[in-house]
């Protein structure tokens, strides 16, 4: 068959942070004979290239290039390039691994949007990925009508015939940046951009050693040598003015302003952001307009002319004093409603571990201003958050804790103005999200796994991110458990630092399950089973009961299943109703497990703590948990004990203990 997609790794010295890439190439939902995967050994020293021969001579589909080691991925890259035979080609790095249906659904969305590049959701483990970009699925995308430009990395799949009628390689040697060179040029000359967000494609992973190219402290002269390359392609394919501006922002902002922010730059030695300083100064004046700077954040804009002007000291405390900016979201109530989550919060920016306070009122920064000292700057930015507080936003955002994998949740917001000391203002959010479980993941359910809530807190020149929570333990909002979707979903508060998140799928004794009474159940004449659990259930869903029998003799039970469907109670709490098979049960004690999603995979089944006693002639009795076998000895052992010591009591003993 066609080569639908030819994958595109260079490798150099990764030992067993390889693994994961491997295993992802062999879980792909795209048949063997529709890829190819191409490993191109830079010259690896370590035992990858036996590694990789030996893979390639099990699977067919999988080969591997061996060459002498070029210095950096561009020639590996275009090596595989010129290799490929597939209508496509993606390029993965090899310390990184993709979703198991990525390159199908990749494939397919490209087919059927004629797009020459797509652009995959990606997945950050340690590290930055953008989030707005992937928002909805964008099948015409522009650098005009969506943040590609946030999106640089080479991570992306892309027509081979456009890489042809293009001429478009990877700048090669040793130097950086070679995918900002390439990627923004694709983007240009595309006919048709796709970006797809309901699915994760791609995981950018941190490496536990932190060894990855993108890590390592580099040259500031070569760097910024090499940054200009990318400026060179936007100029060379857009004309002068706003667009062309917006696009050159993107190098102004995450290269240059965000790396002499805040704690970024204080980490940073001095002698080392000093050079950083003046090679970037150096590239503000030399590429960069007015309009360019003017459209950063109030803060951005405070940190580019104070580069621009040559005023490294007030750079750094500015840095220092912003450092201790952050926001901080508490729930303030949670619960069930028409089949979602909703979750109340409120959210605000602290400095010092205290609520920033404004002046009421104040005049912002000028566009091209620069503030005289540090108390300019910060009544500029307040004065900034005050005036557009209007426009602040908060986004409610579902991470997966095992893969990183982002979901934004935009929140309804009342925004209001509260006193403080000295006639200041607190600008408090009070916002409201709904977490719908069956489509929460980008259109998808959530999958099984601890989703951890964070909140995306936009107001004046501040975008910060943090976990929603704590809140004071006499006030914390405690939904149940959901049946939602075919999925268990329990909110709860984690043990370590006591924020809100969701367990999927995982959770069994926190359900609320083991509290059952023989009170919570009911038996009518006809044999149905009415039990109250402390579950909540949109509507009708259905469940399975499983029943293991033991007779009065001991002797085990043919085990029975049974539907049975849970429909929602008063408050939160649902009742189960199943009809008992009592000619197959007389004569025995049955105990019940619970399967709530019995459409997984791998159906659960969780045991309740009752048990059923079936006479022969068919009358049932509910009573509690049977007492366990070694408890039962344990208990006989107690009673003789205390039975011989009190035959062994004196008189006074007995008068004692009477």
């Amino acid at each position: 068959m066609p080569v639908k997609v030819s994958v595109i790794v260079p490798v150099y010295n990764p030992g067993p942070y390889i693994e994961d890439c491997i295993a992802s190439m062999l879980r792909q939902s795209l048949p063997p004979d529709e890829f190819e995967v191409i490993f191109v050994d830079d010259g690896s020293t370590d035992g990858t290239p036996a590694r990789l021969d030996a893979l390639a001579a099990e699977h067919p589909h999988i080969q591997v290039i061996h060459q002498e080691n070029s210095g950096w991925s561009g020639k590996p890259r275009n090596v595989g390039i010129e290799a490929s035979r597939g209508e496509f080609v993606m390029f993965v790095d090899n310390d990184d691994y993709l979703g198991d249906s990525a390159l199908e659904r990749m494939y397919e969305y490209g087919v059927a949007n004629k797009a020459d590049v797509v652009v995959g959701k990606m997945a950050g483990k340690g590290r930055p990925v953008p989030v707005e970009l992937f928002r909805r699925n964008h099948p015409h995308a522009t650098v005009e009508n969506a943040p590609l430009i946030d999106s640089l990395t080479p991570h992306k799949m892309l027509r081979r015939a456009f890489l042809d009628r293009t001429g478009l390689r990877f700048p090669e040697g040793r130097r950086r940046l070679e995918d900002h060179v390439f990627v923004t040029e694709a983007y240009l000359r595309a006919d048709n951009v796709s970006v797809l967000s309901d699915y994760v494609c791609y995981y950018h992973v941190k490496r536990d050693d932190a060894s990855n190219a993108g890590f390592q402290r580099f040259d500031p002269v070569g760097y910024f040598k090499n940054l200009r390359e990318a400026l060179d392609v936007v100029e060379r394919y857009t004309e002068p003015g706003p667009l062309r501006d917006r696009l050159l922002r993107r190098w102004l902002r995450v290269e240059m302003v965000d790396r002499m922010s805040g704690r970024r730059l204080l980490a940073l030695p001095d002698d080392y952001r000093r050079d950083l300083f003046q090679e970037i100064r150096g590239v503000i004046l030399e590429r960069f307009g007015p309009g360019v700077a003017a459209g950063l954040r109030p803060g951005q804009r405070i940190v580019a002319a104070l580069l621009r002007e040559d005023r490294y000291d007030e750079l750094v405390a500015h840095a220092e004093w912003e450092s201790g900016i952050a926001p901080k979201a508490a729930p303030t109530a949670a619960e069930w409603r028409d089949g979602g989550l909703r979750v109340e919060f409120t959210a605000e920016y602290h400095s010092a571990g205290r609520p920033l306070t404004f002046a009421a009122e104040g005049t912002g920064a000028p566009a091209d201003g620069v503030p005289r000292d540090l108390d300019e700057a910060i009544a500029w930015l307040g004065a900034a958050a005050v005036n557009g507080f209007e426009k602040a936003t908060a986004d409610l955002i579902l991470r997966d804790r095992a893969t990183s994998a982002s979901f934004l949740h935009r929140a309804e917001l009342t925004r209001s103005r509260v006193p403080a000391e000295d006639g200041r203002i607190r600008l408090v959010l009070r916002a409201t999200a709904t977490v719908d479980p069956a489509a929460a993941a980008g259109g998808a359910p959530l999958h099984t796994g601890l989703w951890d809530m964070y909140v995306r807190v936009g107001l004046g020149g501040w975008s910060k991110d943090c976990r929603l929570g704590p809140a004071p333990r006499h006030d914390r909002p405690a939904p149940p458990a959901g049946v939602i979707a075919g999925r268990v979903v329990l909110p709860y508060w984690t043990k370590q630092h006591e924020n809100f998140s969701l367990d999927v799928d995982r959770a069994s004794k926190s359900l609320g399950l083991t509290a059952l009474t023989p009170e919570d159940a009911a038996v009518s004449g006809d044999g149905l089973l009415s039990l109250a659990l402390p579950l909540y259930v949109a509507d009708r869903t259905d469940v399975r009961l499983r029943w293991t029998g033991t007779a009065s003799g001991g002797s085990a039970r043919t085990p029975l299943q049974e539907a049975a469907t849970l429909t929602p109670a008063d408050g939160n709490g649902s009742l189960l109703r199943t009809g008992l098979p009592l000619s197959a049960m007389q004569g025995a004690v049955w105990r019940p497990e619970l399967c709530l999603a019995p459409q997984a995979k791998t159906p659960r089944f969780l045991a309740l703590p009752l048990a059923l006693r079936v006479s022969r002639s068919g009358d049932v009795e509910v009573s509690g948990p049977p007492v366990p076998g070694p408890v039962r000895r344990l208990l006989r052992t107690v009673r003789r004990i205390a039975g011989a010591a009190r035959r062994r009591m004196t008189p006074t003993d007995e008068t004692r203990r009477t």
